[in-house]
């Protein structure tokens, strides 16, 4: 089921994508090709997938959500984009092609993402794919700007930075990733709970819990991927935390501890969405997906 809902999902959502990522201006041209190039060139759309399948739970129309599901990707690569140049990670790879700043050039790859993190909130505050209620638009916007920000995602890459060589117990390890990987996962949940215009208070409390669950388990997955896979499966560069002596999952709790937090994560997902009926499925598969993915 997953694998044909992904495929529909990720159609749907690169449908959008390209729209936006076009100019008609010829100065601009170099400076759309890399965003395009850093939004285009693969990637699972997880972020998406869990805005339509949140939405979809609530018995929402996703003609409203395809505005949230834009830009969380949009976030999400313009994070990476950012992550992979020479003063963060310093990657040369990522989905099996290169980084944007090799590809292009560091400073049209910071531009780049820049672009896609201004174009992320455009994406969303328009009445065009999102709710016609503006009030709801902005509550939306809210959501994502903290995810993305000091108090989400790009605090989490502070802290990471800053933690390098160092020793992390695990409490300090889910804070690191519960800010740079698990928020724009829980806001990708929430805004497609928000999108439907059906989500209750405890219809969202219940999708926090849900996505708090997946969040963590998908990067320790990653962390375990970084261990177990190889380059060509990942698409990046196969046990670059361990050379950069970055803090991880399998290093704290060993790898066969790291794979049963895992399966707990995602029962506890499970859990969460348990009185939610069949249109809740794809959130349901989703969950099965993080934890069983090989790449």
């Amino acid at each position: 089921m997953i694998r044909a809902y992904q495929q529909a999902c990720q159609q749907r959502v690169d449908a959008c994508l390209g729209q936006l990522l076009q100019t008609d201006e010829p100065s601009l041209a170099r400076l759309y090709e890399a965003m395009r190039y850093s939004v285009m060139i693969g990637g699972k759309r997880v972020r998406p997938l869990l805005v339509y399948a949140a939405c979809e739970a609530l018995e929402g129309d996703l003609d409203h959500a395809d505005g949230a599901a834009c830009a969380v990707e949009l976030i999400h690569a313009y994070s990476l984009v950012h992550d992979d140049l020479p003063a963060m990670d310093d990657d040369a790879l990522r989905r099996g092609q290169p980084t944007t700043h090799k590809a292009f050039d560091e400073a049209c790859a910071i531009l780049a993402g820049d672009g896609l993190q201004s174009l992320a909130f455009e994406a969303l505050s328009g009445e065009r794919h999102n709710p016609a209620d503006p009030t709801m638009r902005l509550r939306m916007l809210a959501v994502l700007a903290r995810a993305a920000g000091p108090a989400g995602m790009v605090g989490g890459q502070a802290i990471d930075l800053g933690s390098v060589g160092r020793s992390l117990d695990r409490a300090a390890l889910e804070n690191m990733h519960r800010h740079k990987t698990g928020a724009l996962i829980e806001a990708s949940v929430q805004l497609g709970a928000l999108a439907s215009g059906q989500a209750d208070s405890l219809a969202l409390t219940a999708l926090q819990q849900y996505a708090a669950a997946i969040g963590l388990a998908f990067q320790v997955q990653d962390d375990i991927l970084d261990v177990e896979s190889d380059t060509t499966t990942l698409g990046k560069t196969q046990g670059a935390d361990i050379a950069r002596d970055k803090p991880t999952y399998p290093a704290l709790l060993g790898l066969d501890a790291a794979k049963a937090y895992a399966l707990e994560l995602r029962d506890l997902a499970l859990h969460a969405v348990r009185g939610f009926g069949q249109p809740a499925e794809p959130l349901r598969a989703l969950a099965r997906f993080i934890v069983e993915r090989r790449s």
